[in-house]
């Protein structure tokens, strides 16, 4: 089990526990019930690199307490 911290740089700071087998689109579900917002709204980044819905967050090396940018489209 580990905790990502996900920031929109608006106010909202998101912290989130998940697996590192889950995919981003299960993170993105995860964020949104706890922000309101739809899930395919919600656009993960570090640094430039978007992440994609289908790939695991241990195949991204998603660790424990990561920082996440969150955007919205």
């Amino acid at each position: 089990m580990i905790e990502v911290v996900c920031n929109d740089r608006l106010g909202k700071k998101v912290r989130v526990k998940c697996n590192s087998e889950d995919t981003i689109g299960d993170l993105k579900k995860l964020i949104a019930a706890q922000t309101g917002t739809r899930w395919d709204k919600i656009v993960l980044k570090k640094w430039y690199t978007i992440f994609k819905d289908h790939v695991s967050l241990g195949d991204y090396e998603i660790h424990d307490g990561m920082n996440l940018e969150l955007y919205y489209q």
